[in-house]
């Protein structure tokens, strides 16, 4: 079988520093490279971008980066949607939208379920990140996002499918909208950042009548009265619960120390990560 290119992306590296953007935008910007890109315009055009999701409410709030781009999907939309083999597919996986017999072809862009296709107004063609396959057939051996990336959020591959599959399980990598059958050669690591929810809580008891923080106190999650997590508390008395779908019903959450008493709420879990303030242990008596 051919090896062919793939770019893991983890979600939990990116900072929003921007290099990756700003090195397409140096790469492509003014510059053509016939039989894989024409350039890209001054502005309007984002073949690599930064999405942001913010989990949480004050005092446990999150921020996540995580870039996109073109997936160079295995079963590409665009692709379909092209006349005239205005899109190739390598034999090394790269999706190339060519510059010359794309011209006029905006369904194109409006193919793309993932919005990875930028329409060049002046020129008149779709565009996307072409992996920077000029400069991989020149023999480098990493894209430019991940040479400038300073976080190591990129990490391209060119290996068989089945060893790419293999590092999928391994890794937990997962594609964006699985559900679209596209094959993408775009895979994430800690995608959950971006997809999941969590909620979390502060825990504190009563100590001789002093209000402490309840360090290693024991918190279960139960969902339709199955266990779904279990965690402790860290020094500050603060939990939180991660990897939980959204919109997924209603929770029980059950707080326990060897000094307090038992206490149990009940939550339901919206489209949104949860801080459920803060949990009063009353002494044992």
């Amino acid at each position: 079988m051919a090896s062919k290119w793939n770019m893991i992306v983890d979600v939990s590296r990116c900072d929003n520093c921007r290099n990756c953007f700003l090195a397409t935008k140096d790469e492509h910007i003014g510059n053509d490279f016939p039989g894989y890109a024409a350039s890209q315009p001054t502005q309007g055009h984002n073949w690599i971008d930064i999405e942001r999701k913010e989990r949480g409410s004050y005092p446990i709030v999150e921020a996540h980066f995580m870039p996109v781009m073109c997936n160079h999907c295995d079963d590409a939309p665009c692709m379909k949607a092209a006349k005239n083999g205005a899109i190739s597919k390598r034999d090394d996986g790269i999706v190339i939208i060519d510059p010359e017999k794309s011209k006029g072809q905006k369904a194109i862009v409006d193919a793309c379920p993932y919005g990875a296709v930028s329409w060049n107004e002046e020129k008149q063609i779709p565009q996307i990140w072409i992996f920077d396959a000029h400069l991989l057939d020149e023999g480098w051996k990493q894209t430019r996002a991940e040479q400038c990336c300073p976080t190591g959020v990129f990490r391209s591959l060119k290996i068989e499918d089945q060893e790419m599959q293999r590092i999928k399980e391994q890794e937990g990598l997962e594609v964006l909208q699985p559900e679209l059958e596209t094959k993408p050669r775009v895979y994430y690591k800690n995608l959950y950042l971006m997809t999941k929810c969590f909620v979390a809580g502060s825990v504190v008891a009563n100590v001789e009548g002093i209000e402490e923080c309840a360090e290693s106190a024991e918190v279960i999650l139960r969902l339709n009265g199955s266990e779904v997590a279990r965690e402790t508390t860290d020094i500050f008395g603060e939990f939180k619960i991660d990897k939980l779908d959204k919109n997924s019903g209603s929770y029980e959450l059950e707080v326990n120390t060897d000094s307090s008493r038992s206490h149990s709420m009940e939550f339901e879990l919206g489209d949104e990560s949860l801080y459920l303030g803060v949990i009063t242990l009353a002494e044992k008596q």
